[in-house]
């Protein structure tokens, strides 16, 4: 029935979460409300963690790519599932670190990383550095020389593949911000540039193809470009890569329609090609990182929201406004993402009413679905949108001076709020 095995409806007809009821939840919290499954989240980064111990004999380690949900309560999460982090910001970093994350497993990835960036990975003892190109490796090597240190360091390749996503959250074909090619050399100049220099030690190489990925023909088409990447490496330098980081972009399910594949699937599959390949170019099998996100937090997640006015323009459509929008899922307007979405409060009812729903920002383009069946609502009720667990929370804003809302975390009936809502006077404070 559900997109999501942690939603069900109660006697009552209303939508729960982690054995939450979501009218009490809105009763006690407001809404718009974020909403996190725990037992979900832990359930999903232990079959990650598993597929490394079945598939590479637990020579490897899996990685949560925080971008997708970062706050202090995801990093304690994460580390007491023995994951390491991914993080792609100073903002990042500086949240795994106040929640005590260890830095030795801490990855830093990023296009365009900032002195003062490097320096506090630096600092820290982070476990990898991902270098995305020639300016930032001098840059690393300069910054590491003046603080008597050496960076462990990884660079993110392009593989020439296009995963068949969105074209702004593809990232591995050669027109792409991140990365070096492999089809122009460069990938292979930077290498052999590294390996001269003085102040950084070439751990491995990365690769990241996309995201909301429901193939896995992709993914097993860049292990095999990466592993004979390593083999031409070798063969070239007689350097032997030792980590290779596979990325993430396991698609998930956003509607009933959607067929992921299973992740173990995902993972047996690219496991057979990359040892296959590993023995037949005569290369050692790297330790092996990869970086799910969305995939452990993102169908884990809904947001609620009030239904406001109910606007019916005559053969045209149907209006549910509510009292969110664009401020904490700005995923519709940017990929025109689609989302399950219900009448929590009447979650037993037929869902027959065809309407558009739209945030309560000051922009046409601010709507969350269009054209999509609820049960039929008023003034009062309460909506849910599905599977807004990643990159909502992490996206959000203060357009038009609307605080963000609060996420609570819930598990097994229980609930408690991780990252509180923002008032009118958080709004204000850095004004001057």
């Amino acid at each position: 029935m559900f997109v999501s095995e942690c939603l069900d409806v109660n006697r009552d007809g209303h939508l729960t979460i982690g054995g939450c009821d979501t009218v009490e939840l809105v009763r006690r919290y407001g809404t718009p409300l974020y909403v996190m499954d725990e037992t979900q989240i832990r359930e999903h980064c232990r079959a990650f963690v598993q597929s490394i111990k079945e598939n590479y004999d637990g020579h490897g380690r899996v990685l949560f790519a925080s971008k997708a949900f970062c706050c202090k309560e995801m990093c304690r999460i994460v580390e007491s599932e023995d994951m390491g982090l991914d993080v792609v910001s100073g903002g990042e970093l500086y949240t795994a670190l106040s929640a005590g994350f260890p830095a030795d497993r801490i990855y830093f990835h990023g296009n365009n990383k900032t002195d003062l960036e490097i320096e506090t990975a630096l600092e820290a003892g982070i476990a990898r550095i991902i270098v995305d190109n020639f300016p930032e490796l001098e840059t690393i090597n300069r910054i590491a020389g003046t603080m008597g240190k050496k960076a462990d360091i990884m660079f993110r390749i392009k593989p020439g593949i296009d995963a068949h996503t969105h074209s702004f959250i593809r990232t591995g074909q050669i027109d792409s911000k991140f990365g070096v090619a492999l089809e122009t050399g460069e990938a292979m100049q930077i290498v052999k540039r590294a390996l001269e220099l003085e102040n950084v030690n070439l751990c491995g190489l990365h690769c990241h193809i996309g995201s909301q990925i429901l193939d896995v023909d992709p993914f097993e088409h860049a292990a095999e470009v990466m592993l004979k990447f390593i083999a031409d490496i070798k063969t070239e330098t007689g350097f032997t890569v030792r980590e290779l980081n596979l990325g993430g972009g396991f698609g998930i399910k956003y509607l009933e329609s959607d067929n992921p594949v299973a992740y173990s699937e995902y993972m047996n599959r690219v496991a057979r090609v990359v040892k296959a390949r590993a023995q037949e170019y005569g290369v050692d099998l790297p330790y092996i990182l990869i970086e799910p996100g969305r995939s452990i937090v993102g169908s884990a997640g809904i947001t609620l929201y009030t239904v406001g006015a109910v606007k019916t323009i005559p053969d045209i459509r149907t209006y549910v406004s509510v009292d969110g929008g664009m401020c904490d899922n700005p995923r519709y307007i940017l990929y025109s993402s689609d989302y399950d979405v219900l009448c929590a409060n009447k979650a037993n009812e037929p869902r027959d009413f065809k309407v558009t729903v739209a945030g309560k920002c000051c922009e046409s383009g601010d709507l969350i679905q269009e054209n999509t069946p609820i049960q039929r609502v008023e003034h009062g009720d309460i909506l849910a949108v599905l599977s807004t667990g990643a990159y909502n929370y992490s996206m959000s804003s203060n357009y038009n001076r609307i605080p963000r809302p609060p996420v609570v975390m819930v598990c097994r009936g229980e609930s408690r709020v991780i990252v509180k809502g923002e008032t009118f006077e958080d709004l204000v404070r850095n004004d001057v």
